[in-house]
């Protein structure tokens, strides 16, 4: 299937996805929304099944698209994550999850679809292994600064940072935190981020500016 093709489908199905839910994704609406004809979406993905893992794999591209441009620590080719960098860091991650809250938010919200899917359907566990390069990559920055258990840290760290964005697109923090694309956000999202940083890696805020 041709590359452009799968990334035309694939995000009218995200787009269908997130202004619709999971009910609303039939290869139907997905032609429709691209500006296809009927029938192209069934005819490169046969089953509901197959449609939804390609919507997880152009997903995980994109994702993968944002971090890579990040160059945070961890990744292959970027610095190495040390503690007086973590403010910085901190903002690097604060804007991509920024990103996911404005300007990709239909994507939050259809990997959100997805991930729900896959826990009544045990076929579509598969699909969650797509987010194990973000986990891979918060163990590699905890160990580089020395992280007590850093493979179990970077775990945490993940699921917390995932709770931050849930929080602030489908949670309380939607109605009580900037708005989402501003630099106000960002500057909210970086002091909590930074926070779990300093937490996980084992130095506090208050033993950084001690000198400790």
């Amino acid at each position: 299937m041709p590359t452009d093709r799968f990334a035309v489908l694939t995000d009218a199905a995200i787009d269908v996805l997130a202004e619709l839910g999971m009910r609303g994704l039939t290869h139907r609406a997905v032609d429709t929304r691209a500006g296809l004809p009927q029938g192209t979406t069934s005819a490169y993905f046969r089953t509901r099944k197959a449609l939804i893992e390609a919507v997880v794999r152009r997903l995980a591209d994109l994702d993968r698209a944002d971090l890579d441009a990040a160059r945070l620590p961890g990744e292959a080719g970027a610095p190495t994550l040390a503690m007086d960098d973590v403010d910085a860091v901190a903002a690097g991650i604060a804007a991509i999850l920024d990103r996911w809250m404005s300007t990709a938010r239909n994507r939050t919200l259809a990997r959100y679809a997805c991930l729900l899917e896959a826990t009544h359907h045990p076929e579509l566990r598969t699909i969650l292994v797509h987010g194990e390069a973000s986990r891979v990559q918060s163990r590699s920055m905890l160990a580089a600064v020395g992280a007590r258990q850093p493979e179990r840290a970077g775990d945490h760290l993940v699921a917390c940072i995932d709770g931050l964005l849930f929080d602030r697109l489908a949670g309380a923090g939607a109605s009580t935190a900037p708005p989402p694309g501003t630099a106000a956000n960002r500057a909210d999202l970086t002091v909590a981020i930074a926070t779990l940083l300093r937490a996980f890696a084992g130095q506090s805020p208050e033993a950084r500016h001690s000198g400790a």
